[in-house]
């Protein structure tokens, strides 16, 4: 029959391809020395003193997602951390290896909050600046530039950034975060009107200890606002 001869086929091609599949987490992280992002250095003779992302392949019992998580977890030790998958990639030839489509994630972390490893199996891990990234094994510079332009999307239509600042925070604070994550520069009054103008930042009516400057009014985001008009249709916009 047709159907069988097809089903048939389709076995063939799946064992002759053998597919192995992987995750690769882009972990940024922000804090005083701005945005960085954390690698590893290659296993791989043939990358010997290149870098890469931090990944693994997908395990048998486990689906993309939790793949991505743990490989989060071992490498941070943190959990509960903003993770968003950015897209796949699958040329036949990115692996030396043989044939591994590999599925991208990004996430955003506290610098502060960082208490992962310094090497793993012998290997360095360690934090570079985004502007300052080493040369780089596989085509993990490839999904490095795919991973910050999804980030830098969804930052100005999610408010997401906020996980980055302390509970309590100032304007000049949340305004150097979004030029640092960014790349670009903020006109000061436009930026405070846009944000004042979505009724999500409240004044704590704390201010600012142990500064050198004119202590400045601390405010907090307002998360359950932002669930009521996300439900009515609102568009966060930065």
């Amino acid at each position: 029959m047709p159907e069988n001869n097809t089903i048939e086929s389709t076995r063939k091609t799946m064992q002759a391809n053998q597919l192995s599949l992987s995750v690769d987490c882009v972990i940024f992280g922000y804090g005083e020395e701005g945005l960085r992002i954390l690698l590893l250095e290659c296993s791989l003779p043939q990358y010997g003193g290149q870098w890469s992302l931090l990944g693994d392949f997908v395990q048998p019992d486990e689906d993309i997602d939790s793949a991505a998580h743990r490989v989060l977890h071992r490498y941070t030790g943190l959990n509960n951390v903003y993770l968003e998958q950015v897209m796949t990639f699958g040329h036949p030839d990115r692996h030396p290896l043989g044939r591994v489509v590999t599925t991208a994630y990004y996430s955003l972390i506290k610098r502060d909050e960082y208490n992962g490893r310094k090497a793993y199996d012998g290997f360095a891990v360690k934090w570079f600046p985004v502007h300052e990234v080493p040369q780089m094994a596989f085509d993990h510079m490839v999904i490095l530039d795919s991973c910050v332009g999804k980030m830098r999307e969804s930052l100005r239509e999610h408010p997401i950034g906020f996980q980055l600042l302390p509970k309590q925070f100032t304007l000049t604070q949340l305004q150097t975060l979004y030029e640092v994550v960014l790349d670009i520069n903020l006109d000061k009054r436009n930026f405070r009107r846009k944000l004042m103008s979505l009724n999500m930042l409240v004044p704590t009516g704390d201010i600012q200890k142990d500064v050198a400057h004119r202590p400045a009014g601390l405010y907090r985001f307002d998360y359950d606002e932002y669930q009521r008009k996300l439900s009515r249709g609102f568009r966060f916009e930065i």
